[in-house]
This record gives structure tokens, sequence and C-alpha cells, in this order.
């Protein structure tokens, strides 16, 4: 399955080594999409593919996973068209895009979301981070893309998440711990790292169920996913909290005969000055111990919201003392 990462590129890592596809880099003609100055594409690939190395590194949700690195940002800045990163990343076989940036909106980039729609490809995208962004910001927005918002450790809406009527999903986003560069790891805060999570859960979906079409398998995790807030469809939750345990468990008749009652068709304006990133402040690292392992996300929902998927999430597995 391949996943394509629009963001700051991805960088060397050994807990991707195999896993990661020639891409293409917007920002430098020369590129392939495998330069990374700012880690925050790294961070998303290894949150949705890392597969780790011997007895440690990190797993991510989908470990077998192919990433497409598409590269549109340097630090922080855009310095490629969007629109143009999502045809190409659909041209080059992408069945599942994660877009965990957000920023204005062009003409080219709804024609080349409509283009994905119709080229049956998921679509995710960071709802946006507050005060930096006021409301769902594009391309989240978008009514073919899957906003998703962030829940903290308790599951409950991160104060960092924006809220709105385009919210479609949330996912676990406080204090997540993924890949950094220079082969090492970081944790970060914010709406980017729960749209990775969901961008892993669509392609472990579409891995299991090759024949749901790109809509059904936005249904079966909005279907299954675990309500909050107010009952029904709201702007703090949108469908709910991911629960990916039921989105792979449930017959396929769960997409076709039960869709989700209220599928996202809210569309905000973006917000003036959008930042790029939705990830907007890092964290220290939280350990959880698990015996021989240790749950790096810090976050506790995540055994809660996923269950048994536990084991897919991004785990530092290490060597007791004694060996």
């Amino acid at each position: 399955m391949i996943v394509a990462v629009i963001d700051s590129g991805v960088a060397d890592h050994s807990d991707l080594s195999g896993s990661v596809l020639p891409g293409k880099d917007f920002t430098d003609p020369a590129g392939s999409g495998r330069t990374d100055i700012d880690g925050h594409g790294t961070a998303m690939a290894g949150e949705i593919a890392a597969h780790g190395r011997d007895e440690s590194g990190a797993l991510g949700i989908a470990p077998d996973a192919k990433i497409l690195p598409v590269r549109v940002l340097t630090r922080g800045k855009f310095k490629g068209d969007l629109g143009s990163a999502v045809s190409w990343a659909v041209a080059h076989g992408a069945k599942v895009i994660n877009i965990s940036l957000g920023g204005g909106i062009t003409s080219n980039m709804f024609t080349a979301l409509k283009a994905a729609e119709e080229a049956n490809v998921v679509v995710v995208a960071s709802a946006g981070n507050l005060p930096d962004d006021r409301r769902i910001t594009a391309p989240a927005f978008v009514p073919s893309v899957l906003a998703v918002g962030a829940v903290d450790r308790g599951g409950n809406r991160d104060a960092i998440s924006t809220t709105g009527s385009a919210l479609d999903l949330m996912a676990p986003g406080t204090d997540i711990m993924s890949l950094g560069l220079n082969n090492g790891y970081k944790a970060a805060t914010g709406t980017s790292d729960s749209s990775a999570i969901v961008a892993g859960a669509a392609a472990l979906i579409r891995s299991k169920y090759p024949e749901l079409s790109a809509r059904e398998v936005v249904d079966r995790l909005e279907s299954t996913a675990v309500d909050k807030g107010a009952p029904g469809v709201d702007p703090e939750y949108g469908h709910g909290v991911v629960d990916i345990i039921a989105a792979l468990s449930v017959g396929t008749s769960a997409t076709t005969d039960q869709p989700s009652a209220n599928p996202s068709t809210g569309a905000n304006n973006p917000p003036a000055g959008s930042s790029p990133f939705a990830t907007s402040r890092a964290v220290a690292p939280t350990t959880r111990s698990m015996g021989s392992s240790s749950l790096l996300f810090g976050s506790a929902t995540v055994l809660a919201i996923l269950g048994g998927l536990a084991a897919f999430l991004i785990l530092r597995r290490r060597r007791s003392r004694s060996d």
C-alpha cells in the first residue's frame, strides 16, 4: 500500500529502511523528496509506516506500507504548490495521501483534490492547531478530504485542536513520539500527528479490504468511531474518535450497508495567515512502561481507543538488562 506524505520530505532513518520510495521535491528540481531539514515529514512517515529494526526502534500504524515522499516545505515555509503535489502523488500510485499541514487554497488545489477523489484515493489532512489556525484549515475543510483533530491523554479534545463543521474525525495527538532527524526520535503534540495516525489506519483498511472504495474506507472509519461530545456528529469531535480495531474488524457491510449517517459536507473559508505546520509545539517524550517494551505515545487513551492494535503503534522495544 503506497501512502504519500506531502510534507517537508522524509530523511533516511533505520526504522524506515526499505519503506521509502523515490518521491518528488517541489522545492528543489534535483531532489527526490528524501531530504528533510525540518523533521516534520520524517515524523509523519514514521507514525504511518516505521517498521523498527532488530529488537529496538519504532513501529508505525501500518508498518508494511510504502511511503511516497512529496516535499513542498523546507523549514515551515511553502515552496511548492500543494495542488501539483497532490496530482503528482495520485499519478504515482498513492492510494492514501497524508497532508499534515495547512495554508491557503488555490483553484489548482481544488482541481487536484477533485481528481484524487475521482481516482479513488483517500486524502487525510490535519484540521489545524490553535491559536495559529482559528478554524479548520485548508485543505482539511474541503469536503472530499478527511479532516482530523486531536484528542489528549484522556480521550478528550486537546486544547490545541481546531473545531468546526468540517471536522470529520479525531485521533490521538498529545505527546506523540515518532522518528526524528539523524536517526533519532522526538515527541510532539498537534493535529499533524492525528492525521498521520488516521492515514495509517486508512492504509490498513485498504490493505485488508482492497475492494472498498475510498469513500467506503472513510465511511468505515467514521461509522465505527467512538462518539464524543454532543451526540452524533458535532463541530468539536466530528464523527468521534477513531477506533481502528472496530474499523478493521467489522464486516464489509458496515461500510456498504451502514454508511456514516452524516458524512462531512462542511466547508469553512480558509483563515488568513494559517500556519503551514499543524504540529506547532514540541514536548518532552513520555515513556509508559509495558514490560520489556515502552509505549512512547505518552497518551494513555491510545490503548482504549485502538485496543489490541497498540502493537502497531509507535513502540520502542528494548532488550532486558539481563541480555
